[in-house]
């Protein structure tokens, strides 16, 4: 969504397994790996995790009540037609490499992700027309329509400034305005930051590092022996009774949605009877208790976080197993010819626990259900969510405000196909307002629940654990990034 004293990359596995990130005043612990620095070519959420407020920094920026505010962009404005943004840059900021940060490096990073990128979620910016440089830190955009979404959207990952200088280097070098530079990484294990004296805000005042583990329990085990100073995102909460009082749990809201991903080009999930099944055969309240200790939030089934304005609280998909039963019936199903299921799960902590209780949640309502095991994230990246190579996965989706780009697009890997919801995405986006917007899009999100484009079984907690002395941790987080500058430790 790290290692010990680091010797060579090539000194293996084990060898950085072991010990305290070198150099690094806190360590951040979690499961979710970077294997690359470059997120304009490669999914997931890892990468961006780790970079974004980090390294890369954008215009704006989202607040703790989702609301966008000035960053490097002191201010800007919007025409009356809502369609031309002009943005009036800071004249004091400057790349880790000593360029400076001015409207024409800006007006590349969006041309950038027009042009080059080949992460799906560049789709948030197809609506810009034109980039424009008035002068050194006038940046004016043009967008082919209004868009109540693409402003947002600047604060994310798509958004992030970067110097053209760095643009073909991006996989093993970041070059960002933000407080930190990447001073080592050795991909799928570890990233070691540097603070920047020169930083144009309030400098960091640590070195940090994030360190990859294969599960909770090693990273729980590694903030035991002091290897690791925050587990972020820890996602066995069995775990939690082990700890004693002197360490610090927080519990966050997130953007991760956890999908069960449901393929609707393949059989058996091109039928929406069959979809509707699977949502009325799990139980999601024994999903967030097993899974999560009932720490989990229940979106009702629907791709919406708790924190997004179109959040209602209804249940799309009440758990009736007799229903789900009917619905197969009506599809043509009985004990005789049982809808054959291949669930392939991303090799997580939370996604191995949650295949099995679905599994059985499935099973008893009259599905044969196969899982497979599959490398997350290299494997998984590639096959279900590159070459839409699957049935059922289940993953958490972690980037804010993602209905348009999972179910307003053909072609992304859930295949789904709604002339109905594309119009009505298109409508809120252009809405004349926030309310408009909401209204419309939670008409969108009624009717990918009618005809159960995929499931939403939660909404995943964040949880936060901390050493002692650590404080400064943000466990909620609107767009779902590890920030490091604001921890610090406490003198015992």
């Amino acid at each position: 969504m790290l290692t010990g004293l680091l010797t060579a990359c090539t000194a293996g596995h084990t060898a950085t397994q072991v010990g305290r990130v070198a150099n690094a005043d806190i360590v951040v612990a979690t499961t979710n790996p970077a294997t690359s620095l470059d997120f304009t070519t490669t999914g997931g959420a890892g990468i961006p995790a780790a970079l974004m407020s980090n390294v890369y920094e954008t215009l704006v920026v989202i607040d703790d009540d989702g609301e966008i505010q000035p960053h490097l962009a002191t201010h800007w404005d919007i025409d009356d037609a809502g369609t031309r943004y002009t943005f009036y840059l800071r004249d004091d900021v400057h790349f880790s490499n000593g360029e400076e940060f001015t409207a024409q490096t800006a007006a590349a990073s969006i041309d950038n992700v027009l042009n080059n990128w080949t992460n799906g979620l560049a789709s948030q910016m197809e609506v810009v027309d034109e980039a424009r440089v008035v002068d050194k830190h006038t940046l004016e955009v043009d967008l082919q329509r209004p868009s109540q979404h693409w402003l947002w959207s600047m604060a994310t990952l798509t958004g992030a400034m970067m110097t053209p200088s760095a643009m073909d280097s991006l996989a093993g070098k970041a070059i960002g305005t933000g407080p930190y530079t990447v001073e080592r990484f050795v991909p799928g294990e570890s990233i070691s930051f540097a603070a920047r004296p020169d930083y144009w805000g309030k400098p960091a005042d640590h070195d940090a590092a994030i360190r990859y583990y294969p599960d909770a329990m090693s990273s729980v085990n590694a903030l035991r022996t002091g290897d690791t100073d925050v587990v972020y995102g820890m996602q066995a909460p069995e775990l939690l009774d082990t700890l004693d009082e002197r360490y610090g749990i927080e519990v966050g809201t997130t953007n991760g949605e956890v999908l069960l991903s449901l393929n609707n080009d393949a059989a058996p999930f091109d039928d929406p009877r069959v979809r509707r099944a699977v949502a009325h055969a799990i139980n999601r309240e024994h999903v967030s208790e097993v899974v999560w200790e009932g720490l989990a939030a229940d979106t009702g089934g629907a791709p919406v976080a708790p924190i997004d304005p179109w959040f209602t609280g209804k249940d799309y998909a009440p758990y009736d197993p007799e229903l789900a039963r009917e619905l197969l019936r009506e599809a043509g199903y009985d004990d005789d010819h049982r809808p054959q299921v291949l669930f392939k799960v991303p090799s997580q902590t939370y996604t191995e626990n949650l295949s099995e209780l679905v599994y059985s949640q499935l099973e008893e309502v009259g599905f044969d259900v196969e899982l497979e095991s599959i490398e997350f994230p290299a494997l998984w990246l590639n096959e279900v969510m590159g070459a839409a190579d699957y049935q059922m996965s289940a993953i958490a989706h972690v980037e804010p405000r993602d209905i348009p780009t999972l179910f307003g697009d053909p072609e992304a890997y859930l295949r789904y196909d709604s002339p109905e919801v594309r119009e009505l995405l298109r409508r809120a986006d252009t809405a004349a307002g926030p309310e408009e917007q909401a209204a419309l899009m939670e008409e969108a999100v009624s009717q990918i629940m009618a005809e159960t484009g995929s499931l939403t079984v939660a909404n995943m907690p964040n949880i936060v654990l901390t050493a002692p002395g650590i404080e400064g941790v943000k466990a909620t987080s609107a767009t779902d990034v590890v920030e490091l500058s604001p921890l610090s430790r406490e003198d015992a």
